[in-house]
């Protein structure tokens, strides 16, 4: 290897499906290693229950669904976990998640905002 250049080692992280409880369980996980030195995300998307990709010109369309799902999914570095919540399941589903916020954002540090010179001549 030469020195200056960087090799980057690509390790793939398999995504793991999990049901609406043993998910927040582990976002719990998740945020309680990421309050160290890491960061975590959580992302939601509409789910239509389709795991194949769409098909080719001529071929007939996949049916669509009665009722959408929500795909959650988070993921740290080098983890990655994810859940389908059924339309049913929403409102069980975000209270779960809403407490999952309230009981991890204690780390947040308040903003002190700086008045600008032409407001603090005027005020």
């Amino acid at each position: 290897m030469s020195k200056g250049k960087s090799f980057f080692l690509h390790t793939h992280t398999k995504m793991v499906l999990l049901d609406n409880s043993s998910f927040i369980i582990r976002l719990e996980k998740f945020a309680n290693a990421a309050k160290k030195d890491s960061s975590f995300s959580v992302t939601f998307k509409r789910y239509n229950g389709h795991d194949k990709p769409k098909p080719r010109e001529g071929r007939p369309a996949l049916p669509e669904p009665e009722t959408y799902m929500c795909l959650m999914r988070a993921q740290t570095k080098s983890k990655k976990i994810s859940t389908i919540v059924r339309q049913e399941d929403v409102p069980k589903m975000m209270n779960m998640y809403a407490q999952f916020m309230k009981s991890n954002m204690d780390g947040l540090k308040r903003v002190k905002k700086v008045k600008s010179k032409a407001k603090a001549a005027k005020g």
